[in-house]
């Protein structure tokens, strides 16, 4: 089966990264959490004291921090900053209230994009984020946006911080889920759209298994594979 491009999209709390790790573990695909790498940068900058406001500054330490991706065993992947692992350091309530305002700055935009790129160049890939399908793999031969309700992606991204012992408020959750929606889809700079010939999918009533089994009869669909 020929090894394609596959972009998955979509807001907060959409069931994304879920879904994509589960198809890339169903297809023998490499995984791409392009938002880990953003949050990455975001993670380094407020270490360094580098201001958010700062665009130039930001974009310098885009292009001088090393961002690892490493799958792990269980399909998930773990993130390296300069050699230190920081999967659960960019997780915290911290860094998903300042990711936004680090992801549009154009001079971070083009360095993690170009990586992004080289990483899916050869196929055999599925990249989540916000932009793939858009920006990053506009060529994907498999591009889907997933959404959800407000109130289903508050509950599962709230479910998520407090297995990972953070204390967040409904409320300040949904809150914040509304503003990172706001930020993304009003951004200039590659706002979190669909991509024309995305297959859009709503998720607030289907399990990740049901989603995943959907991408994946999509993938063999369009490879040309009986199974």
């Amino acid at each position: 089966m020929k090894k394609l491009q596959i972009a998955i999209d979509g807001p907060a709390g959409s069931g994304k990264s879920t879904v994509a790790r589960l198809v890339a573990q169903a297809l023998g695909y490499l995984y791409v959490d392009t938002g880990a790498m953003y949050r990455a940068v975001t993670l380094a900058a407020l270490r360094r004291g580098v201001s958010l406001g700062d665009e130039e500054a930001l974009a310098q330490l885009a292009a001088a921090v090393r961002i690892e991706l490493k799958s792990m065993p269980d399909g998930g992947q773990a993130v390296f900053l300069d050699g230190e692992e920081v999967t659960q350091a960019i997780r915290s309530p911290e860094i998903n209230g300042a990711v936004s305002q680090v992801a549009k700055v154009y001079g971070v935009r083009q360095v993690l994009t170009r990586r992004q790129q080289e990483l899916g160049a050869s196929g055999g890939v599925v990249m989540d984020g916000r932009d793939i399908g858009t920006v990053v793999l506009p060529q994907a031969e498999v591009k889907v946006f997933l959404t959800a309700s407000l109130e289903e992606r508050t509950r599962r991204r709230l479910k998520e911080l407090r297995e990972r012992g953070f204390a967040l408020s409904e409320s300040e959750l949904r809150e914040e889920v509304l503003r990172r929606d706001q930020e993304d889809t009003g951004r200039a700079l590659a706002p979190l759209k669909p991509a024309p010939d995305a297959v859009v999918l709503d998720t607030s009533h289907l399990s990740p298994e049901e989603v995943t089994a959907r991408i994946v009869a999509l993938v063999r669909e369009r490879a040309g594979s009986p199974s």
